[in-house]
């Protein structure tokens, strides 16, 4: 293991030392909105926060990832063969490159985020960059794997990514994309269709539309790989009960965490598109949580996450 601090991944050259100075500190000065912190750079690109209770509430996903998953890293093949190198993007705090890191000494993993949030301790084989992957990809050498979790609504052309991800994978590497599907879901009508679990949902699809850049893509993301030129793209569908009502072991156990993951992060996942995008005030979102926690208590209501 060793200390290093995320590398500020700039895009001119820097023509003195004080430019790369100024650069790293305005990355480093976070956002305050509505009692939580964003990220500064390429502000408002990303409409959920960084601070702390955030990394919790990740840190908490990559567990319900790993559960929902029987405990492997991803379904890449890449997940278990020797790898070169492999880049995880939107790495946020990190803990799936430090994984994958320590299960593959043998490759260089690089973790890209907007935020600097990521740990100091990691293996030597992981690196962190602030980069926005939104510009034009600078990178010298191809990837043989990238990995993308919970993109959804972080990109305004997800093709464009897509395609970038393509571009920069040698022969034969993989791309691998995990994330949700909006709104949830249910197949037995025990989900009303006025109920805030449903609407926040609908609304959010709305906000992330406005703001130009959309959560509900997942479904297309098989046609997007293929457009770019990927080969032989497989799609695997799972769910996340939004609570323990599922009389399944396994799915129980999947919604005791994913009712842990949704209720930890309500606020934050709804506050900045509610308040940015459709004129909601901030009390307004949490009246809204109050209610919407309620409803994903109630085990009557047989919901799902398709993911």
């Amino acid at each position: 293991m060793r200390d290093i601090a995320p590398r500020v991944r700039a895009k001119q050259p820097q023509t003195d030392s004080e430019s790369l100075e100024s650069l790293r500190s305005s990355v480093l000065r976070f956002q305050e909105e509505n009692g939580r912190t964003y990220h500064a750079m390429s502000s408002g690109k990303y409409n959920f926060p960084n601070d702390a209770s955030e990394s919790d509430r990740l840190d908490l996903q990559h567990n319900l990832w790993l559960l929902t998953l029987q405990g492997d890293l991803g379904l890449s093949p890449k997940i278990k063969e020797p790898a070169k190198r492999v880049m995880d993007v939107g790495t946020g705090t990190g803990i799936w490159a430090i994984e994958y890191a320590d299960l593959h000494p043998e490759a260089q993993v690089v973790g890209v985020d907007l935020s600097p949030i990521q740990p100091s301790l990691v293996p030597p084989n992981c690196v962190f960059e602030i980069d926005d992957l939104e510009k034009e990809w600078t990178w010298s050498e191809p990837f043989d794997f990238i990995f993308c979790r919970v993109m959804t609504g972080s990109f305004a052309d997800m093709e464009k990514f897509v395609q970038n991800a393509y571009d920069n994978l040698e022969p034969g590497g993989y791309l691998e994309m995990q994330d949700l599907t909006y709104p949830i879901a249910c197949d037995d009508g025990t989900l009303p269709p006025d109920c805030e679990v449903l609407r926040s949902g609908l609304l959010s699809i709305e906000a992330s539309a406005k703001a130009g850049r959309a959560i509900n893509l997942a479904p297309k993301y098989k046609t997007f790989l293929e457009k770019a030129g990927f080969v032989d793209v497989v799609e695997k569908q799972f769910k996340w009960p939004i609570n323990e009502w599922p009389k399944d072991k396994h799915y129980k156990e999947l919604g005791k965490w994913s009712y842990a993951n949704i209720n930890n992060g309500l606020e934050g996942l709804l506050l900045g598109l509610f308040t940015r995008f459709l004129g909601w005030s901030a009390d307004e979102v949490r009246v809204f949580c109050s209610a919407m926690r309620k409803q994903l208590r109630d085990r009557s209501i047989h919901a799902y996450i398709p993911v």
